[in-house]
């Protein structure tokens, strides 16, 4: 690959090339920029270590005053980093530096250093590597822990000795497992065997940090990778003891039931298939979290998770809420999935009220499409006929759906006659009465007995309040 080539035609880097030699500033592009640009991965980050105390403040503040009508610049002298936003990129810029680390933070004691200390304190040979801004060696690639190899390989490998790596850091095991789930890469033996080793480690880590590298594995192509290398390396159950808890099948009088844990990683790599969205790539996760509380033997059918909907749904917010996940509407969103995902796929019946179909569509609203993805993606069995024929009774569900939605226009259904009308017709105040009547007319509708617009739910009302011994308002 000729770096030189790619910095001259791109306006940023040699912008950045130029104003260094201007100013007398030894810089390098380095870490992932590089490591994306051997793989051909798009990316807009862009990590310039420069070599001399302050330097790299000196450097951001140079380019954000040479482009100051589009460059927006951030300081930040207390780390001596700066950031440069410019047109489509985001420029970092640091000073090299060499680290140390004490055992109860992974936060280092940090000092003016060379290149090399600065490639030596990576975590990974494949974002050691260093490109040269300099103009007699433009382009040239320092790569002195061969992470160029370690990509033709396909491996994850930390530059030094990896249990120095993660006792200091131990971020870098996350980190570890998220870029092999994000490039298919494996991670080396030597250093899985650390992360075994040290897994512990990761205790004295944020769980806001833990989970945004988790995040990033559940949005990889196919996150079951990763969840196996957390699995394998003991940092899952340190992390995630909940989704552990699924692994295993149980036999009992030749009666078994199928692993929950692969169940699972299969569903959430289907989901991930069709949709790129974090919180529905969640509920995957959750959809079947319950089912080690729930599960039950009987003699007659076998092992049960009666109710394991409903305790994953009632689960759901502690999970977050222990993961520093948002507990907004993403939360909600992710424990409504959760909780409906049987309903569709209970539909599968040749027999099947309209009505059951109206509540679905009600307690779906404007979920139905996830909800219908998730219940797609659990679909899943080892016989391939099995689940063809499953999915093709499945597509009958969603085709009745469609029709029953199109005739009764129920998304985001909510009754024409509201609490305030009822109040105002049989002038009575909030009170019992008030939640009855509306409860009433809310199951007329879905059982089809009203349809959902004022003439017949007016009728309807002046009915039933009148056989509860309300008097019409004068």
């Amino acid at each position: 690959m000729n770096f030189k080539e790619i910095i001259i035609n791109n306006p940023t880097l040699l912008l950045i090339s130029e104003i260094s030699q201007n100013n007398n500033i030894e810089s390098y592009v380095v870490g992932g920029f590089v490591r994306d640009l051997i793989l051909k991965r798009p990316s807009k980050d862009i990590d310039i270590v420069c070599i001399g105390e302050g330097m790299g403040i000196k450097l951001a503040e140079e380019l954000a005053e040479t482009k100051k009508e589009n460059a927006f610049k951030s300081i930040f002298k207390n780390f001596g980093t700066a950031q440069v936003k410019l047109d489509e990129w985001e420029v970092e810029f640091v000073g090299a530096r060499k680290e140390s680390y004490e055992s109860h933070s992974r936060k280092p004691f940090i000092e003016n250093g060379s290149l090399q200390e600065d490639q030596n304190r990576r975590d990974f040979t494949i974002n050691a590597m260093a490109i040269s801004l300099q103009k007699n060696d433009l382009g040239n690639l320092l790569d002195p822990f061969n992470g160029i190899e370690d990509i033709k390989k396909k491996i994850i490998r930390t530059p030094l000795d990896p249990e120095i790596t993660f006792s200091d850091d131990p971020l870098r095991m996350m980190r570890a497992n998220r870029f092999a789930s994000q490039l298919g890469f494996d991670i080396y033996p030597d250093t899985f065997d650390a992360i075994i080793k040290m897994k512990d480690r990761i205790n004295i880590v944020s769980m806001e940090r833990v989970t945004d590298e988790l995040n990033k594995i559940i949005l990889s192509a196919k996150p079951s990778y990763g969840f196996k290398l957390l699995y394998f390396c003991g940092l899952l159950d340190i992390i995630f003891p909940e989704f552990v808890a699924l692994q295993g099948a149980e036999f009992v009088e030749g009666k078994g039931h199928k692993d929950n844990f692969y169940h699972t990683l299969q569903v959430l790599d289907n989901v991930s298939e069709v949709s790129d969205d974090l919180w529905l790539r969640w509920a995957a996760v959750l959809h079947d979290i319950a089912k080690p509380a729930t599960k039950r033997f009987d003699k007659r059918v076998g092992w049960t998770f009666h109710g394991h909907e409903e305790l994953g749904s009632k689960m759901t917010p502690n999970i977050f809420r222990r993961m520093k996940l948002p507990m907004n509407e993403k939360m909600r969103f992710v424990q409504k999935l959760v909780k409906l995902h049987l309903r569709p796929i209970a539909l599968v019946k040749d027999v099947v009220t309209d009505s059951a179909m109206r509540r679905l569509l009600v307690d779906a609203g404007e979920d139905l499409e996830a909800l219908m993805k998730l219940c797609n993606a659990d679909i899943t069995s080892k016989n391939y006929e099995k689940v063809k024929r499953h999915l093709k009774n499945f597509e009958k569900v969603q085709v009745r759906l469609a029709e029953v939605e199109e005739r009764d226009k129920l998304r985001n259904f909510q009754p024409v006659i509201t609490g305030e009308l009822i109040m105002e017709v049989f002038s009575i105040k909030p009170g019992k009465e008030v939640g009855i009547l509306k409860e009433k007319i809310r199951e007329a509708i879905l059982e089809g007995e009203i349809k959902n617009e004022m003439e017949e739910g007016m009728k309807y009302l002046i009915k039933i309040g009148c056989e509860m011994g309300l008097k019409i308002k004068e």
